[in-house]
């Protein structure tokens, strides 16, 4: 049964958090502002969510030129204890599909980054 669109609600599976995640995963290279407009966010929010993946492990951002490039910790586990221990890359696999998301160098240890895009 499908619901009327006057009672369709704004809930997503995912957070910003994720929303932005996914955003940088698809293009490492993007600039906050298209990521912004895809997620539905400010920039300033946007800035206020990458500023805290970075502190958290989860990204590191690197200044390429006059844009910016982000690497993704695939390894880093989900911050919620009912994720059962997943990881970055579990979550980008399941959304984005495993050929859209850069498998990390045979050579790269645990703690190394692993370029997606």
């Amino acid at each position: 049964m499908q619901e009327s669109s006057s009672r369709k609600s704004n809930w997503a599976y995912l957070s910003n958090h994720g929303h932005v995640l996914v955003c940088l995963a698809r293009d490492p290279n993007a600039r906050l502002r298209d990521v912004a407009a895809a997620v539905g966010i400010t920039e300033r929010a946007v800035q206020r969510i990458v500023a805290e993946l970075e502190a958290g492990g989860v990204l590191i951002r690197e200044r390429e030129g006059r844009r910016n490039h982000y690497t993704l910790n695939r390894d880093c586990s989900l911050r919620h204890s009912v994720e059962g221990g997943a990881t970055v890359g579990d979550l980008l696999e399941a959304v984005l599909g495993p050929r859209k998301v850069a498998q990390p160098a045979a050579t790269t240890s645990v703690t190394e980054f692993a370029r997606v895009g």
